[in-house]
């Protein structure tokens, strides 16, 4: 079972995302406290615990939006040497290929869905904006256009073509989960980090969101880690989960592990059911 232990050696040397000693404090409250945790490369992790215990901190804390009190990210592209993350600016994370979604969506909801899936690509874009609109740009209007025809692929291997000419908000909930996942992988990511993707699921939904993350990891060679309160999907689809409670990592390990394990069971339910 892991802690705030330092992390093995060989652990930090096939993993594609490692935190080292992660804390960060909101003046006198820690929400993340010496958290060390590593994901290997082309896994699927979930990393799970009750309401308040700092999963979405420090999916924050991966993705650029809070930088760490102490401690580091490092980050392994595919065929690239690992690079520290700590602190970088979100956009310049994604650029280097780290992707997630929210657990609140967030769409353009005035946008069509075609529009939101390109917003995703434009971090990689090499032209400027406003090179689209004069002629005397022509790499820029071509660039555009294979942008837009990129996106378009997305969302036919999503299931979502057609309703690409639609407003985003328009789409039924299920849809709009799909749909930021879209933009998401079009920023080209080999990292994905997914918060809650069954909020608001039914149970059928859910069921197909096992298949559907496997897929995700398999035709788009990702490594992914997800935030998930919904334990059928968690057991179903994660290869390792880590647990979190009140910003420590108090466990670590496969579905039957964790399953069973006193700590996490306690700090679900309470006491009185890790004894029972």
């Amino acid at each position: 079972m892991a802690n705030s232990n330092k992390l093995s050696k060989s652990a930090e040397q096939n993993a594609v995302l490692t935190l080292g000693d992660v804390t960060i404090r909101f003046g006198g409250l820690t929400a993340v406290n010496g958290v060390s945790m590593s994901v290997k490369r082309g896994s699927i992790v979930g990393l799970i615990g009750p309401n308040g215990a700092g999963k979405t901190t420090a999916f924050n804390v991966i993705t650029g939006f809070y930088k760490p009190s102490s401690g580091y990210v490092e980050f392994t592209p595919p065929n690239a040497p690992p690079m520290k993350i700590t602190g970088l600016d979100p956009h310049k994370i994604c650029k280097a290929g780290i992707a997630r979604t929210f657990q609140n969506i967030r769409l353009f909801g005035n946008g069509t869905v075609l529009e939101n899936v390109m917003t995703g690509a434009y971090v990689r874009q090499k032209s400027k904006w406003w090179m689209n609109i004069l002629p005397v740009f022509p790499g820029a209007i071509r660039e555009e256009r294979e942008i837009r025809r990129q996106a378009a692929v997305l969302l036919e291997r999503l299931d979502l073509i057609r309703f690409m000419n639609a407003h985003a908000a328009s789409l039924p909930y299920g849809a709009q989960r799909r749909l930021e996942i879209a933009r998401a992988l079009a920023t080209k990511p080999s990292f994905l980090l997914l918060d809650e993707p069954a909020a608001g699921m039914n149970p059928r939904e859910s069921a197909e969101l096992l298949g559907f993350i496997r897929t995700l990891r398999d035709e788009f060679d990702l490594s992914i880690l997800l935030i998930e309160h919904d334990m059928k999907v968690v057991m179903g689809v994660c290869e390792r989960i880590w647990v979190l409670d009140e910003g420590r990592l108090i466990a670590d390990g496969d579905s039957a592990a964790i399953r069973g394990n006193p700590r996490v069971i306690e700090a679900y339910l309470g006491k009185e059911a890790s004894h029972a």
